[in-house]
């Protein structure tokens, strides 16, 4: 595990209504996913953007949403139910550095990574596994919060992502973030 992951109960701060004021997630996600996707998003806490790639991706679609901390999951699932979304997300509690995320190589159509990778123990890890994960011509949709991730920061991020295969599509202006649009080379 990182040597900073977000503790569970400020999963209620990021997953907050007044969030997206800054951050619309429909308004992030809707030019990269459509109907029917499979979207694999590490990270989600307590669904701030997975309920809204729920509904974007609909019945057809699939949201694998995988986080370490169980308490992120349960409440997660909790509101995925209230909104009548969980027949399409699926919850994963991996174990280690690692996704465990080989059963879906191939199959993803978006990976949505968003203030995540910072928190990784292995960030070269997580891109090798993403890029395997996705079909060809899949996109990695990365996000990092500017508070906690310099420029420099952000420019190594960039260079892992190269070489596990992924390519910067563009870059992508998201208020307090930097951000890119990957896609398998």
């Amino acid at each position: 595990m990182a040597e900073h992951v977000c503790p569970w109960w400020l999963g209620y701060v990021l997953a907050s209504p007044l969030r997206r004021v800054w951050q619309n997630p429909r308004a992030i996600l809707s030019p990269c996913v459509r109907e029917g996707m499979t979207v694999l998003e590490p990270g989600p806490g307590m669904g701030f953007f997975t309920l809204d790639l729920a509904r974007l991706v609909g019945r057809q679609g699939r949201v694998i949403a995988l986080d370490v901390q169980e308490k992120m999951l349960r409440s997660l699932e909790r509101r995925a139910k209230k909104a009548g979304l969980e027949g399409t997300i699926t919850l994963r509690l991996p174990r280690g550095a690692s996704m465990d995320v080989a059963d879906l190589a191939g199959q993803v159509d978006l990976v949505l990574a968003f203030a995540v990778v910072h928190e990784l123990p292995d960030a070269a890890l997580f891109f090798r596994e993403a890029g395997a994960a996705l079909k060809p011509n899949g996109k990695v949709l990365l996000a990092e919060p500017t508070g906690h991730v310099d420029a420099g920061a952000w420019a190594r991020t960039l260079e892992l992502a190269r070489a596990a295969g992924l390519k910067e599509d563009a870059s992508l202006t998201i208020r307090r973030s930097h951000a890119a649009l990957l896609s398998k080379a």
